[in-house]
């Protein structure tokens, strides 16, 4: 059988299930580290509950997955996951579902291993969301969620480093309501709207316009051109403001 054949033949079984998402959806990846724990808590260390040498490892491999070949127009962080929304009339690969995951999941697997100088991996989903309204409900939903795990995170570490075990910690928890928490942080001198924000709120990054100046050696005039440059935002608003905000970003592109 010649080569081409070959191919044409054994191509069905590597493409077969291929599939493209429609035009018109919205894509949103979101990437989750896998066993990280361990890295975090037994090999490396890091403060808990929020160590901002991790939290800038994260922001890197975000800002990182931002100029890696997809139209990405927001990138939204909070502990050890990242959202990417990327701008609704992307074409990149065609829009095939397993190319955004695989190549994404291993980007941001070497980015973040190369940083933090060991073997992590991330995997990728990508949600196919209908409009703008649905676009807002998932950042608002990653947000909330960046809040409570922040609120479960400060009191779970309060109450270990007071010598609860883990079981321990974890079962008075369970019994506890927001403002209990909240209360019990108060007890160890800590008052929860008083943490930095994006400890609370999770970080976003986004592209902004910015004037270069240059200089132009055959006329021996300076220039100013408009270039582009992603901000990190670690004050992000909340709620409509939040849903304002995130809505203003797709208008802009």
């Amino acid at each position: 059988m010649k080569f081409d054949e070959l191919d044409a033949k054994m191509r069905i079984y590597e493409t077969h299930s291929d599939y493209c998402v429609l035009p018109g959806i919205y894509l949103v990846a979101r990437l989750d580290s896998r066993n990280f724990t361990r890295l975090t808590k037994e090999v490396y260390k890091f403060k808990t509950p929020y160590d901002e040498k991790f939290r800038n490892y994260i922001i890197e491999t975000t800002e990182h997955l931002m100029n890696c070949g997809f139209k990405v127009i927001y990138g939204y962080t909070q502990s050890d996951e990242i959202s990417l929304l990327f701008d609704l009339e992307t074409e990149t690969f065609n829009r095939k579902l397993r190319k955004f995951n695989s190549i994404l999941a291993g980007v941001a697997s070497a980015k973040f291993s190369l940083l933090l100088g060991n073997m992590a991996t991330f995997d990728c989903r990508i949600c196919q969301l209908p409009n703008i309204e649905i676009v807002r409900d998932y950042f608002n939903w990653r947000q909330a969620d960046a809040h409570r795990n922040s609120l479960n995170s400060h009191c779970y570490w309060s109450l270990r480093r007071d010598g609860k075990t883990a079981r321990k910690a974890t079962s008075i928890m369970n019994q506890m309501s927001v403002a209990d928490k909240n209360e019990l942080l108060f007890q160890y001198g800590i008052n929860f709207n008083d943490l930095p924000n994006w400890e609370k709120r999770g970080v976003g990054l986004y592209w902004e316009e910015y004037e270069k100046i240059g200089h132009n050696p055959i006329t021996g005039k300076n220039i100013t051109t408009i270039r582009n440059s992603i901000k990190r935002d670690l004050n992000l608003p909340i709620k409509d403001e939040y849903s304002n905000f995130i809505a203003g970003l797709i208008a802009e592109n």
